[in-house]
């Protein structure tokens, strides 16, 4: 399952943010083969940007899910934006929030840190490839 290699990269001695988590693990779990800069690509996404903006659970989730389901460029279908949209709003409605901020404010302990959004966004991820494929 894709929560358990998300469990795997989010281990606190890989020092991963919430973005790079999802990133690293969707590379492994979906085999997109990014390249090592390619990864790097999230790593200021961590901490909603920095500013507590959109949660970087999600932003990670949604590189790997443009990857995954862009041929050449956003604009050539709706699918990807369709699949945005149903992540972004399905997280929303787990949480209530779908930002930074507000969400450590009343998810994120010292031991576990941000797994409750790590894992519901791996499951989110899950659902959503699995739609998206049926959109092919």
């Amino acid at each position: 399952m894709f929560t358990d290699v998300v469990a795997k990269y989010y281990e606190k001695e890989l020092d991963y943010n919430c973005a790079e988590t999802m990133l690293y693990a969707a590379n492994e779990y979906y085999e997109l083969n990014l390249s090592k800069d390619a990864m790097k690509t999230v790593a200021s996404f961590g901490g909603g940007m920095a500013i507590g903006n959109v949660c970087g659970a999600i932003t990670g989730c949604l590189a790997a899910l443009g990857v995954i389901f862009t041929k050449e460029k956003a604009h050539e279908s709706d699918k990807i934006k369709i699949l945005t949209k149903r992540f972004i709003e399905s997280f929303g409605k787990r949480f209530g929030y779908i930002n930074c901020a507000p969400l450590k404010d009343v998810y994120k302990t010292e031991e576990k840190r941000c797994s409750d959004m790590i894992v519901a966004a791996a499951e989110i991820m899950e659902e959503v490839v699995a739609y998206g494929k049926t959109l092919e």
